[in-house]
């Protein structure tokens, strides 16, 4: 494989109610989220200008989507001001697990939650 190619292209976080999730998502990270119907599947897209080389992804709510707090780690970029989306969680409907905690000078720090359907997800930023 292509060393300079991103191993992760696209991400899908599991669902029950996609209105519910896309409500959450949109509060937490300041965004708007655009829906669509595909395969029989609800789903809704983080923002993107181009894959380019850039991953993304979306909610979706299907019959093999099953949403769970054990499974796959996402990790979102919480730059530049991850404490602002750390205080946005609770308040739209998910819990925080795990609060701001430093990993290395070098790396920077993370952050854990629990969104509206369950899922266990990740924050990452530089400070």
């Amino acid at each position: 494989m292509d060393s300079s190619v991103n191993i992760l292209n696209w991400f899908e976080i599991s669902v029950a109610d996609i209105a519910r999730a896309k409500k959450f998502y949109e509060a937490i990270f300041s965004i708007k989220m655009e829906e669509q119907e595909m395969m029989g599947m609800k789903m809704a897209f983080f923002p993107m200008e181009s894959m380019n080389g850039k991953v993304s992804g979306g909610l979706v709510q299907g019959p093999y989507h099953k949403p769970s707090a054990d499974g796959t780690k996402i990790y979102f970029n919480a730059n530049p001001d991850m404490d602002a989306i750390i205080a946005k969680i609770e308040k739209a409907g998910g819990k925080v697990t795990m609060p701001k905690t430093n990993i290395g000078d070098d790396i920077g720090y993370m952050a854990n939650f629990i969104d509206t359907e369950g899922n266990g997800v990740a924050l990452h930023s530089g400070n």
